[in-house]
């Protein structure tokens, strides 16, 4: 998955937008920088078995910081 595909899944995510954001992830599940904004996107929707699932696949654990936070660490860090 190209930044610019996380960088959008992350924009639409933090819009609100949940469904786009996951059918944007959804196209690159091998991707753990994916695996992990699909987890945080779990997260916000409040389903933490399947976030946990997707924490697994990036190779992280939750850190427990308010997931959108983390989304827009990750914006910043992609856009370097």
């Amino acid at each position: 998955m190209t930044r610019a595909e996380l960088v959008q899944a992350i924009d639409v995510a933090l819009a609100g937008r949940w469904d786009d954001a996951h059918t944007i992830v959804q196209r690159d599940e091998a991707d753990e920088h994916a695996a992990l904004v699909h987890g945080l996107l779990h997260e916000i929707e409040g389903d933490r078995a399947n976030a946990a699932y997707w924490y697994r696949r990036a190779g992280r654990s939750p850190s427990g910081d308010d997931p959108r936070a983390e989304l827009e660490r990750l914006r910043e860090s992609l856009a370097d």
